[in-house]
């Protein structure tokens, strides 16, 4: 008699891609719409100093579960400093640097290489052959956009140095989340992660920085976007799958970023991508498919 498997997952986690892919790509835009208004590190200032005021408040009121042990604390901080403040502010430095948006988000879906070289010695994971061939396509399609696009708006060597120390945060914040992270109440969770961040940027905007703010409709919609899209539900929710599943393969849907990002940003800050950069998106959303795939398991009895 022949059975197949199924995992049965809750609802909100089988949405949880789809929602986390919406929520990231447009978080790309919404930073760079907003820091045309403000300096980047005041910016995440300001986004970080509003969540931890919504989850301070959340806190009292549903009085959560704290960490048993200094170890979880500091698990839960260092995660939140590596995301946080290295990688959003490193993100959001090579943008004002002047890196496009589909250039950025592209360098940052090689996140999955990292993760895929890693992650056998980190958390004791194993990367099959098909795994391989998706992140080999991933970073062949990133590779094709960024010739694409270098006849348009070639990338400065500073902007390609914060991305990459960008993708250094994210890719270890993931790493340390997935061999050191344990569930706790996402309240918490947020609370203690977004103080480090807020603690981790506060410096350089105090140091590098002249405060100024130009309150408009443009950085306030950015803010409310980022602080409830990108912060609340999406960095939320990649911890959420990055608990529930192979952590490589989780990293791997950033392949699907890029073109929705490129999309977006062609729409609201005409940003041009070339027909050859959306074939190297393609290259690289076959890469996630192939990744990402999972086949079904049968048992013969």
């Amino acid at each position: 008699m022949t059975n197949i498997e199924k995992t049965d997952k809750p609802l909100w986690l089988v949405l949880a891609p789809s929602i986390f892919l919406f929520v990231w790509s447009t978080g790309y835009v919404a930073a760079k719409f907003g820091l045309g208004y403000v300096e980047p590190f005041t910016f995440l200032v300001l986004r970080y100093g509003v969540i931890v005021i919504i989850m301070a408040a959340l806190f009292l009121v549903l009085r959560p579960k704290l960490p048993k042990s200094a170890k979880d604390w500091a698990h839960l901080a260092i995660v939140g400093l590596l995301m946080q403040a290295v990688y959003f502010g490193f993100c959001y430095m090579a943008f004002t640097s002047g890196m496009a948006v589909g250039t950025l988000s592209l360098l940052l879906s090689l996140q999955p290489i990292l993760v895929g070289l890693v992650a056998p010695r980190w958390s004791g994971e194993t990367v099959g052959l098909k795994q391989w061939l998706g992140l080999v396509l991933g970073l062949l399609g990133a590779v094709i956009v960024i010739l694409a696009r270098s006849d348009i708006e070639p990338p400065t060597l500073i902007s390609f140095s914060f991305a990459f120390l960008a993708l250094a945060g994210i890719t270890g914040a993931s790493l340390w989340e997935k061999r050191f992270g344990i569930s706790h109440h996402p309240v918490t969770a947020n609370f203690v992660g977004f103080a480090a961040g807020l603690v981790g940027v506060l410096p350089f905007m105090l140091i590098f920085e002249d405060l100024t703010v130009n309150w408009t409709w443009q950085l306030t919609v950015s803010l409310a976007w980022l602080v409830v899209g990108s912060s609340l539900i999406g960095v939320g929710l990649l911890w959420a799958m990055i608990r529930a599943g192979d952590v490589a393969k989780v990293s791997a849907l950033f392949f699907m970023v890029p073109p929705l990002a490129a999309f977006c940003a062609w729409i609201v800050l005409d940003e041009i991508m070339p027909p050859l950069a959306w074939l190297g998106m393609g290259v690289a959303a076959m890469g996630v498919y192939i990744a990402t795939r999972k086949s079904n398991t049968r048992q013969i009895r």
